[in-house]
């Protein structure tokens, strides 16, 4: 490890990265990559939430909990499935397999981009100085970029949360349980509510609020909503769990605000994500935290000190791993390339890996009836092709928000298979300000479910002001 350098105004690293993560990972080698002194520490894993604990994992399990459905499926379309039986210790294995190799990219590309990698927890100490608690060692760098990201919220103050697991713990699991009851209602436990009972497992979820998925468009909310009660997921909302107790025999029982009781092998706490600032030093370098503990950054992601900037969850801007990918991008044109570049946060699709799976990009409804007033919508709901032999009660829905005045295209917003994959299609055509016409006028590919997306030529509901008149 290089020690700090004596000479007044000199530094052991030209930028130091506090965080292994995919924003910290990029910013460091694409720094390192310019020539620059650059070391990066990680406590964990390299690959950060999205690589060794989110968005990977939980992918990989989304497509295990899909083959039961095609079992099902098949026999429509004329074939005969054998006796079948799903192993989770298998699943596991794999998935570990995988997280592993993943992370060795993480490691090699840092490497070949000429950075220290370090193992250990690193905190600020004090200007311009980081110390690694593994060795008890101060480094010195000209500027920090912090890019610890975030955590899953141990809702401490529940009677009973150390009997909980978050999603941390369910990509890990020694057994699969046979029930589970899920607290929360974003995209975290709606999509491991889904993964469950693809799986098998008797699933519950409980959330405090009026509909699931808070901020997307209310129609997609009310039809997923629908789908999963379909696919015998039980949904309690505007209800929560207000202790947890373990019996002598291992099984879970939530009592509910309700006054309800709901006895499970497992209950998880999906109730939002906290930023990863707890003892990280930030005070001591003047970097100021807003009221949720997140890091305060300008629209150049820098921090209230000079020489200390912050990327992704960790800031509690959009908590997307592309969104800290493209922040680090920004970073690195500003600070070392003399670019000034600010990330773009406007108009970021998105996906719900639920079943059926959410892709929007752009305004919802509400959203855009407060901005904008006066809109046309177009909205279609259809039982998928795929379908039409299967006998599978499923509803696709397609919508598309348009601006009445400009007829720009301000939202899209999809519920069916494969909706992540149009959501970043169509995410490019809400960005580009395409409008209705542009869509109307573009060929359609048949026979696809996404066709729908350019053969909707009269609008299913007319909003003036802000009040709908007609639809």
């Amino acid at each position: 490890m290089r020690r700090r350098r004596l000479a007044q105004g000199e530094f052991d690293y030209d930028l130091f990265v506090i965080g292994g993560g995919s924003g910290g990972v990029r910013a460091a080698r694409r720094t390192a990559a310019l020539g620059k002194r650059v070391a990066i520490a990680e406590e964990y894993r390299y690959g950060g939430t999205c690589v060794i604990r989110g968005c990977v994992p939980k992918k990989l399990f989304v497509y295990a909990s899909q083959f039961s459905d095609g079992f099902e499926d098949a026999a429509g379309y004329g074939w005969t499935v054998g006796e079948r039986s799903f192993d989770w210790p298998t699943l596991i294995a794999a998935k570990d397999r995988e997280i592993d190799r993943l992370e060795g990219i993480y490691r090699r590309n840092l490497e070949r981009a000429g950075t220290e990698i370090l193992e250990s927890r690193a905190v600020i100490d004090g200007s311009h100085r980081v110390r690694l608690l593994a060795s008890d060692t101060v480094v010195t760098a000209e500027r920090i970029l912090i890019a610890a990201g975030g955590r899953a919220n141990p809702f401490a103050t529940l009677p009973g949360a150390e009997h909980c697991i978050t999603s941390n713990e369910a990509f890990h699991l020694e057994r699969l349980p046979r029930s589970i009851v899920i607290l929360g209602g974003g995209y975290i436990a709606v999509e491991f509510a889904n993964i469950f009972c693809g799986l098998g497992v008797e699933v519950t979820l409980v959330y405090r609020g009026a509909e699931i998925l808070q901020g997307f468009d209310d129609d997609i909310r009310a039809a997923l909503h629908e789908a999963m009660t379909k696919r015998g997921i039980a949904i309690r909302c505007e209800d929560t769990i207000t202790a947890v107790e373990r019996s002598a025999e291992g099984r879970l029982r939530a009592t509910l605000k309700s006054g309800d009781a709901l006895d499970a092998d497992q209950v998880m706490l999906a109730v939002g994500r906290m930023p990863n600032t707890l003892n990280l030093g930030c005070e001591k370098a003047g970097v100021e935290l807003d009221e949720k503990g997140a890091v305060r950054v300008d629209d150049f992601s820098k921090t209230t000190s000079d020489h200390v900037w912050a990327i992704g969850d960790i800031t509690n801007r959009v908590q997307l791993t592309p969104v800290a990918i493209h922040e680090a991008m920004c970073f690195v044109d500003t600070v070392f390339l003399d670019r000034p570049t600010k990330p773009d946060h406007d108009t970021v699709p998105t996906a719900v890996f639920s079943h059926p799976e959410i892709g929007t990009a752009g305004l919802t409804e509400a959203e855009a009836a407060k901005r904008f007033g006066d809109l046309d919508i177009y909205k279609a709901s259809f039982k998928p092709m795929k379908h039409t032999l299967t006998g599978r009660d499923e509803t696709m829905m397609v919508k598309i928000v348009v601006d009445a005045a400009s007829r720009r295209v301000l939202g899209t917003h999809i519920l069916g298979p494969d909706a992540g994959e149009l959501a970043q299609v169509l995410g490019i055509c809400v960005k580009a300000g395409l409008t209705k016409e542009d869509f109307d006028r573009t060929m359609a590919v048949h026979p696809t479910a996404a066709e729908e997306l350019v053969t909707m030529y009269e609008p299913s509901t007319r909003v003036r002001g802000g009040a709908v008149v007609d639809g």
